[in-house]
């Protein structure tokens, strides 16, 4: 185990990598993407789905550029559906792959929620709260029988009988932020906090596909079932590090960050900047550090980062800097700010009002 050596592990140069200038240009690579209407694609022209496209207004917010974060919730509403669901994707104003994905439909709320972290705006929360209930809502028709809610519907409207630990427990986090919009807003959802609770028992019985029972050279386990439990506090405390260390071994290019999945070592910025904010919610604060400053062998001249790295080839696959890349490091930049939008969201405890 390599936790003795990181426990002491020190960074001169943090206090430039969380600074303003060193981030701008990383926030002005995401900003230079969005749409007029407010989408924040992939790529310029490309696909915007909506859990990433939250997950960039909320890097934006975290770097004031609020006027731009709310046109993003904006367009989120402009386009939900009237059952309260989005399409997978869209691409120039058009819905192109139409099946629905639970967690990015719930997440909205996550959103939301960091907004009003940074605002205090009570404004926008009575202007958003109807597209955040009816988001909920959809999703709640989305359970299987144990709780755990089911992964997508197809075009069709057929539910995939799928659930997945990654996307279940994005869906508790984003319910958890509801509530605390109901919460304000005044409105009980008790519904909500029994079916949390319950989704909270289905994640934990879930079997692990990166346990000791899998053999062979080609795993397809992601890194995302490994660490999402901690980042969205489904477990927390001793519990929720254990589990990070527990597999640090399996997912970690020692000094690159974490790979995306265990077929290859493809070391990915995103996934390392969730890992970056796992350790910090649950106060492991200089290994959070350690990996931050890791993953910057992928940034770009430009300050976008690459999608990720292949090794031992240490070659840049694919050549590629999506929006939602530098989303996740901005994310985990702020997540190392003491009572920071980002770090207030993440918190499993309970945090203060704006």
């Amino acid at each position: 185990m390599i936790v003795d050596n990181i426990a002491s592990f020190e960074i001169p140069e943090m206090e430039e990598l969380l600074s303003a200038q060193f981030l701008r240009p990383t926030l002005e690579s995401i900003v230079g993407v969005q749409e007029k209407r407010g989408a924040v694609p992939e790529i310029e022209g490309g696909v915007v789905e909506p859990w990433t496209h939250i997950e960039c207004a909320m890097a934006i917010d975290a770097g004031s550029y609020h006027d731009e974060a709310e046109k993003a919730y904006e367009w989120l509403a402009d386009v939900q559906l009237p059952d309260g669901s989005w399409y997978a994707n869209y691409q120039n104003g058009k819905p192109k792959d139409t099946y629905k994905v639970s967690h990015a439909i719930s997440y909205i709320a996550v959103g939301v929620w960091h907004h009003y972290l940074v605002s205090g705006k009570r404004d926008f929360l009575d202007k958003m709260w109807p597209s955040v209930r009816k988001a909920i809502d959809y999703i709640m028709n989305m359970r299987g029988p144990g709780g755990e809610v089911y992964w997508a519907r197809d075009a069709q409207g057929l539910v995939y009988p799928s659930a997945q630990i990654a996307s279940c427990s994005s869906t508790y986090l984003s319910i958890r932020c509801a509530l605390k919009i109901a919460e304000v807003i005044n409105e009980d959802h008790t519904d909500w906090q029994v079916a949390n609770d319950t989704l909270r028992k289905a994640i934990l019985a879930m079997p692990l596909p990166y346990g000791e029972n899998l053999n062979g050279d080609n795993i397809s386990a992601f890194a995302m079932d490994w660490y999402y439990p901690a980042l969205c506090s489904v477990i927390n405390g001793q519990e929720a590090i254990s589990r990070i260390y527990d597999s640090w071994d399996k997912f970690i290019v020692h000094g690159k960050g974490s790979v995306c999945n265990l077929e290859k070592q493809w070391v990915t910025a995103a996934e390392s900047s969730e890992l970056a904010i796992s350790l910090a919610v649950h106060g492991e604060y200089k290994q959070s550090a350690m990996v931050y400053y890791w993953l910057h062998h992928m940034r770009d001249e430009d300050g976008a980062y690459w999608y990720g790295v292949a090794y031992p080839e240490h070659e840049i696959w694919p050549l590629q800097k999506p929006s939602w890349t530098s989303a996740a490091v901005l994310l985990a930049a702020d997540m190392l700010k003491p009572m920071s939008a980002t770090n207030l969201l993440f918190d499993h405890h309970d945090i203060p009002l704006p």
